[in-house]
């Protein structure tokens, strides 16, 4: 049986109970944190749980040297990722070519970013189009593909979750006063009305923790805020339902002021 386990957003005691049940009777655990981690625990906690070490892998052990698969055709095999383990699109490679050899598989989901964030500032999941992620940016590595996917977004009134890059090996982890000041960059360039300083935003930081920060203000408003430690998200609202701009004044700190033409 090849087990994708789930741990959640924050800490190791957001997996399931399903998952520990799982993670009890396996063989092997293996683990990697190249997609996302979890800040608030740790993994040697799991492993009192459980009762059993947990290796942790880098990218290319998953995906160039496919240990987890390799060992999971002679015995019982679990692999465990933050948040929902089929958000990344490696692990749903590694599904279908799990099921392509013949494995057992067993997926136990967890919490996902994609919806926690949506649902702590009180936006409504079903209106979020595309998801987008801010990256890195090098000298010669600037791209325009998440300002890009925003407008499109907004062109179809829809909001946007924008993920923030995730460099594990380098701890390294975008902020998002990085991410805010990358809009703004990208529409100094293009100029498309996306990103602006008096543009509404929200911040969430640490979802799934004991106390995480839910902001929405303007950008210029934003941008120079402190929101603590890692990990961050920003979302771009468009057209707002009443209950919505309620939701990000009551549970998102916002100006009344902003939403003054929804409430």
């Amino acid at each position: 049986m090849f087990y994708f386990i789930g741990l959640g957003l924050y800490d190791e005691r957001d997996v399931s109970v399903k998952g520990i049940d799982a993670l009890k009777k396996v063989d092997a655990v293996y683990a990697e944190f190249y997609t996302a981690r979890l800040f608030g625990g740790s993994i040697s906690s799991l492993e009192d749980t459980i009762g059993c070490e947990i290796q942790i892998l880098t990218r290319e052990e998953v995906e160039e040297e496919n240990i987890p698969i390799k060992d999971a055709q002679n015995r019982d095999v679990a692999f465990l990722s933050a948040g929902d383990p089929l958000i990344a699109t490696t692990h749903s490679e590694m599904l279908i070519e799990a099921r392509k050899l013949g494995l057992e598989t067993t997926v136990i989901h967890s919490s996902s970013i994609l919806s926690a964030a949506p649902g702590i500032a009180g936006l409504q999941a079903y209106k979020f189009g595309k998801v987008t992620t801010i990256p890195f940016t090098e000298e010669n590595f600037f791209p325009h593909s998440p300002y890009m996917a925003i407008k499109s977004n907004m062109d179809s009134e829809l909001h946007t979750l924008v993920l923030l890059d995730i460099r594990a090996h380098e701890d390294r982890y975008m902020t998002a006063n990085q991410g805010m000041e990358y809009l703004m960059r990208v529409e100094s360039e293009l100029g498309a009305n996306v990103a602006d300083e008096n543009t509404v935003i929200v911040v969430v930081a640490r979802a799934g923790s004991k106390n995480p920060v839910v902001r929405a203000d303007k950008i210029k408003n934003l941008i120079d805020v402190d929101f603590g430690g890692p990990l961050h998200c920003l979302m771009i609202p468009a057209n707002l339902h009443f209950m919505e701009a309620e939701a990000l004044i009551a549970l998102a700190d916002a100006p009344k002021e902003l939403f003054k033409d929804y409430i």
